[in-house]
């Protein structure tokens, strides 16, 4: 290990879980390989425009071909656990109905070798990457989709939950409902305050319906994956404060508070105006079905300030000069992890939490010899696990912690221009090399 690596955050209990992240469209590539069915990310990375360069994820880290050596990499860090995402289509090519065995043979095969290097597999459904033909029937504005779900739900957990003792169901649904109905940013492409109620609400209704159908494959721990992120107001205004209170209820209790709490925030029927939709009790009570913990996803704060004539929201996100900001332009702000674990804790009770994902995007070079110095990330790293550590200390009951991401790879509408891996991925070649970030973290994951 090499001397001037930093210290590792010592405190974390013996037990605590350690490890990486990925999903399945940004490095799998091999979109139609073994009868696997095109998913809307297929879709629209191929419209020209949609995405920087006109890059696609085809091959993206050719991890579909690639993926022992992808698990021996996670052996060499030391990593205990792995979360990954399913491929919806490569289980049910055409969303509903035949399911393609190839497709699951290809889980139940990095399961089995995951868990002989003594990793534990985390298994998220839904990372954004819908059949394609679901989205001809209206994907996520469809109220069948919760049917969908639970179908495609119960076909993986019966391949491999007797394996897969950890589950997700969906990933930042947020990240959906606002960049992918109504921003238009990522798939699929909508752009509609209507449209991003109804995929908000059905996301929920298949959370609680995919819940209820992986329970009946056994055993297992389930949850869901938000992203959250503190909203601070501009100033001490009553108009900033009221920005931020409005910010934080969308951006972090729009989909918690449902889940957890069966019911919505107040706030969401000033925010949608004539598109406010909300789910009947029925529905509610269906998506508050009991779940083991909750994933949170952190990589900034927002400062809000209020503006009446900004939209979709009469307020807007000021960047902060001065400030470190990330390749992505998102700012350094480790202490609001420690916030953000602290309000979920106090605000929802003492449910279990993994942070389901924390890295960075850097401008990282080309790796000169065998190894990518990237001093920015360690730095970023471990001053985001103190933080974790100080909510910890705080009576917070975090369980681990999953560094975003193993590789380079493809970065939605940025394409292969923002590198979040600790390992260096040429992807002209496919060629993977350890960054600095990455023995730090073998480091961190050692003595930690």
């Amino acid at each position: 290990m090499s001397s001037e690596l930093p210290p590792a955050v010592e405190g974390f209990p013996h037990n605590f879980v350690w490890g990486v992240a990925t999903s399945a469209y940004q490095i799998e590539g091999s979109p139609e390989a073994d009868g696997k069915g095109l998913s809307i990310w297929d879709a629209f990375s191929r419209m020209p425009g949609n995405i920087a360069g006109n890059h696609n994820g085809d091959v993206a880290c050719d991890h579909y071909r690639r993926w022992r050596e992808d698990v021996a990499l996670m052996r060499q860090l030391g990593v205990r656990a792995y979360r990954f995402s399913i491929a919806w289509s490569r289980v049910l090519p055409e969303g509903t109905g035949r399911v393609n065995r190839r497709g699951l043979d290809f889980y139940d095969e990095l399961v089995d070798e995951l868990l002989s290097q003594n990793i534990q597999p985390y298994a998220t459904l839904y990372h954004w990457d819908m059949p394609w033909a679901l989205d001809a029937r209206g994907g996520w504005l469809n109220r069948d989709c919760a049917g969908w779900f639970a179908e495609y739900a119960e076909a993986a957990g019966r391949r491999l939950a007797d394996r897969v003792r950890h589950w997700i169901t969906l990933n930042e649904p947020w990240v959906v409902a606002d960049q992918g109905h109504l921003r238009g940013a990522l798939a699929p492409g909508r752009r509609s305050k209507y449209d991003a109620r109804a995929a908000a609400n059905n996301q929920l209704r298949a959370h609680g319906a995919a819940v209820a159908a992986l329970r009946t494959a056994g055993p297992m721990q389930l949850g869901v994956a938000v992203n959250l992120t503190p909203q601070h107001p501009a100033s001490d205004s009553p108009a900033d404060r009221n920005a931020a209170r409005l910010a934080h209820a969308y951006v972090n209790r729009q989909f918690l508070d449902p889940i957890l709490l069966g019911r919505h925030p107040d706030e969401m029927a000033e925010l949608y105006g004539p598109a406010w939709r909300p789910l009947d009790d029925a529905d509610l009570a269906a998506v508050r079905q009991p779940i083991d913990f909750v994933g949170v996803n952190y990589y900034l704060r927002e400062v809000v300030q209020a503006d009446a004539a900004a939209t979709p929201f009469p307020f807007r996100t000021v960047k902060q000069a001065g400030r470190p900001h990330t390749a992505m332009g998102w700012e350094v702000y480790p202490a609001g992890l420690t916030e953000i674990l602290q309000w979920v804790h106090r605000e929802y009770g003492a449910v279990p939490l993994y942070i389901t994902e924390n890295g960075v995007a850097l401008d990282d070079m080309e790796p000169g010899g065998d190894l990518a110095a990237d001093p920015d990330r360690v730095a970023y790293l471990r001053d985001h696990l103190e933080s974790a550590l100080a909510a910890m200390r705080a009576g917070v009951d975090l369980r681990g912690y999953f560094l975003w991401s193993l590789l380079d790879n493809f970065e939605w509408q940025f394409g292969y221009g923002k590198r979040f891996g600790v390992v260096y991925v040429d992807f002209a070649s496919g060629r993977r090399t350890l960054k600095a970030s990455a023995r730090w973290y073998r480091r961190q994951i050692e003595q930690g």
